[in-house]
């Protein structure tokens, strides 16, 4: 389908370009701030199951709930993602906000494991390196596909090796994916920009089909900025 898109804006007049690129830096100002938001709520949504101990203790003790949770997330953004098309602007943002408050629930556990102000260090240094790889992505010529495509490859055994080391719990095995972990969501950050961007550039106006478009673009970049905390927590976070 983005292809699709992008080739068909290819294809517009010269005229018609420099027209539908009036709402390019709209649409892409809504990629970042639909991002922005969704983070917010999960920070907020994190620290405020950490400090309730009723809520906390439901999660933790409660293997139905806590499953149910991570299902409901893997479910959400498969929702939003496989069916953006047949969903409304506003049913597809609901959507995107319930992930981030349930992703924000079962992220909450990271307070019980390290320290709050090495979380906050965390997150400052995963929001300088996104913003350094997001912004080269979206400034470089270089096409970035190819790179894509092994990135996402990567991605998939880093999965399949994560699974394998639940049942051999190896701490060197989990540290070595870490930093894998960090290699391949930096990568992903400047390719998703890049894509994004491409997808945007010469959107014919700033209506529903577009923002839906943007709206998928700030949820993909919203999970490389999760992901990557998660693994640079996992190196640099001090644990209590």
């Amino acid at each position: 389908m983005e292809n699709r898109e992008f080739n068909y804006y290819q294809d517009l007049s010269a005229n018609q370009q420099l027209q539908a690129s009036e709402a390019f830096p709209v649409l892409m100002r809504k990629v970042y701030l639909w991002m922005t938001l969704a983070l917010a709520i999960t920070g907020m949504t994190a620290y405020y199951v950490a400090t309730s101990e009723a809520i906390l203790t439901a999660i933790l003790t409660n293997r139905a709930l806590f499953w149910g949770l991570l299902i409901a997330e893997l479910g959400l953004v498969w929702g939003v993602s496989a069916a953006i098309n047949r969903l409304s602007l506003l049913v597809a943002t609901l959507m995107f906000i319930l992930y981030s408050v349930i992703n924000g629930a079962t992220m909450s556990i990271i307070f019980l494991v390290y320290d709050a102000s090495s979380i906050a260090t965390v997150f400052f240094i995963t929001a300088g390196t996104f913003g350094a790889m997001a912004a080269i992505g979206y400034t470089t010529n270089k096409d970035l596909s190819s790179l894509g495509r092994i990135l996402f490859m990567a991605l998939i055994g880093l999965v399949i090796a994560t699974v394998v080391n639940l049942f051999l719990k190896s701490p060197a095995m989990m540290m070595i994916l870490s930093y894998i972990g960090v290699l391949i969501f930096v990568g992903l950050t400047a390719w998703d920009s890049q894509k994004i961007k491409q997808m945007l550039l010469h959107a014919p106006d700033v209506d529903e089909a577009t923002q839906k478009v943007a709206l998928l673009g700030a949820l993909t970049l919203y999970l490389d900025f999760v992901n990557l905390f998660l693994y640079l927590l996992r190196i640099f976070g001090r644990r209590r």
